[in-house]
Order: C-alpha cells, then structure tokens, then sequence
C-alpha cells in the first residue's frame, strides 16, 4: 500500500486493533501487544515490536503508519529550561517546553500549529494557524520531555500545562483524547490533578468541558476584566465577552467543585490602573479562585511593556486583601524564546 494511503496506527482504538488481527485470523490479544507498545513503550517503528513474530510486523506495515513526532532542535537556558523544535510527520513545526524546578519538572505542550487567536502581546499569535495537533502528537511532546526530564533531571515528569502553542479548546476532541490517553493505565498513567487546560477563554468550550466533570485543572487568561480593555488586547473578547466568559467559569466551578486559575500580566499604562484592580476583584467573585501575576516577555516591537513593581504590588495587596490567593511568577527560559508567549517557531520556522 502507497505511504500515503496508510492509516494512522494511533488513530485506532484498541477494539479496532483487536478486531484487525481476528480478521486476519490471528488472536485479538495481538491488539493489546500492539496498543502497549504505541501507548506505553512509545514505539515508532513496527520492527520494535518484538514480540510480535516478523509476518505480523510487516501485516502491520502493509496497512499502518506511525506518524510520530521528532526533536528537530533542543535549546537550554541557562536556567535550565529546555526548549524542543518538535517536526510533526508533514513537515510542520510545533514548540514544547521542559520548566524544571527544585521539586518538580513541568512539559508545557502545544495543541495546534500556530493559533486560532488573535492576542496581541503573544508571538504565537501573529502565526496562521495551519491546523490543529492530532492526539498522539499531543502525546507524544509529552513523552519526549518525560524523557528529557529523566536523563538531565534524574527524575519523572510531575506536571503538564497545555500553555504552547495554541488555544487547546478550539482542538477540543484531540486534546481531550490526548489527556484520556496521558492519564489512562494503559497510557503514561498521569493523574490527571497534575494537568492543566489554560484557555484564552472560549465559554461555550469552558461549559462542555465541566459537563463531562473533568479531573484536571483550568486556567484562563484573563489579563484584564474590563470589557474595553481586554477586546482591545484581545480582540476575540468582541465575539466571547467578559460576561459569558464570567457565566462559563460560574459553571465551571458548580459543576467541578475545582477553582479557576487567572493568568494575568501586568503592563505599563494597559490594565495597571485602580480601576483594573477593582475590575479584577469584581471578576474574581464569580467564583472561587486564584490568580498568577506573570511577568511579561517582550516579543521585539516594544507594544507592551512590563508595568512596574510598584503596580503589580498593588495588585498583590488588592487581592490578598479580598482573600484571593495570588502569586507573582517569574518566567523562565527567557534567554531562548521559552517564556509565557514567546514560542513562535523562531529557530526553524514552520514547515522549514
């Protein structure tokens, strides 16, 4: 069969891949050896399947492809952060991102090739978006920095953000199939209480995820709770308003029991005004919550500037005093395009 008429191996379930091998007259449990090998062991290639004779191999090859994803270029902070130019199986570019602390090590991973959004401060957001990430691909980021977390960090990947690039909830089906097979036994069996789905804010996607009650965390990109404010910064807001974007997090909340977190930077004459704290603490009564004040990284034309320490502290006395729980985050892996809102293919560009 031509290359590129092969069906995507990882697109099957496990009932088809049973299903596939009984048809051939073979035992069903051949399936499962095959699921194992894809989902745990991260095989990409047919012949890895050793125990598996070499006639059910090449089967597999006659109808099958692994389409999996290639580090193409690895940069290191100095902070330690490390930054993967991901090649997908067509050509395309995607970011992911390692964030080691003392304690713990964290993937931040893409969900599409570019972005459906338009955010002015983010870099992601200048580039057309191509199309969305399938499951696997997904997947398979996450498995490279468990990996990488291994080898220089001597121990487990602990978390995943779905930060990269990307708005994860307009790829809604693949990402949550991709968080079904990080989570799943037969996965990198993850708890699903150390993911985190950060979303610009799309509310009717916010409302359908808390109706299939799910187990990880939501964050949302706030970065201001005036209308005004925020659809001039990002201007989707026109068509998803802070009043629906406030209803689906209510939502959320009744639905999950689980507190939203708002991400949210500070900058110089934007939203650093008294009458953006208040906005903010208003916005924060919809439901419980906390909030990560997150330092801006430049992306070169000098738009945006970080708003002064003096502002983001009071931001800090604001919301301590009304209860909210709010922590200042510093970025990492600055020096190599990693921070919050840099990642936009710089070194290798898409489909180079």
């Amino acid at each position: 069969m031509p290359e590129a008429t092969k069906i995507d191996i990882r697109a099957q379930s496990l009932e088809e891949l049973r299903a596939f091998f009984v048809q051939r007259g073979e035992k069903a449990f051949r399936g499962n050896q095959v699921y194992e090998w894809l989902w745990q062991k991260g095989a990409h290639r047919f012949e890895e399947m050793t125990n598996l004779s070499k006639a059910l191999r090449e089967k597999l090859e006659e109808r099958f492809v692994i389409n999996h994803i290639a580090v193409d270029q690895m940069q290191r902070s100095a902070d330690g952060t490390i930054k993967n130019a991901v090649k997908l199986h067509d050509g395309l570019v995607v970011e992911s991102v390692l964030i080691p602390t003392e304690t713990r090590t964290t993937a931040c991973v893409s969900s599409q090739v570019g972005c459906s959004l338009d955010c002015r401060f983010c870099a992601t957001a200048r580039l057309k978006r191509m199309r969305n990430l399938n499951p696997d691909e997904i997947y398979d980021q996450v498995m490279v920095i468990d990996r990488q977390s291994r080898l220089y960090f001597g121990r487990p990947l602990s978390n995943i953000v779905f930060m990269g690039m990307g708005e994860p909830l307009m790829n809604y089906p693949n990402v949550m199939k991709a968080i079904d097979r990080i989570t799943a036994e037969d996965g990198l069996g993850m708890s699903p209480r150390r993911i985190t789905v950060s979303t610009s804010g799309v509310p009717k996607l916010i409302r359908k995820m808390a109706d299939q009650a799910p187990r990880f965390n939501l964050a949302v990109s706030l970065h201001s709770a005036i209308e005004e404010t925020r659809s001039r910064i990002m201007p989707f807001n026109e068509r998803m308003p802070l009043s629906e974007l406030r209803e689906a997090i209510a939502y959320w909340y009744d639905k999950t029991r689980s507190r939203v977190t708002y991400e949210y930077v500070v900058w110089d004459g934007v939203n650093d005004g008294d009458a953006d704290i208040r906005a903010l603490l208003d916005f924060c009564r919809a439901a419980p919550c906390k909030v990560n004040l997150i330092e801006y990284n430049p992306i070169d034309d000098g738009m945006f500037r970080q708003a002064g320490e003096s502002r983001i502290q009071a931001y800090v006395d604001a919301l301590e005093g009304a209860g909210v729980t709010v922590t200042v985050r510093r970025s990492r892996g600055k020096d190599i395009d990693a921070a919050c809102g840099q990642l936009a293919n710089k070194s290798t560009g898409p489909g180079e």
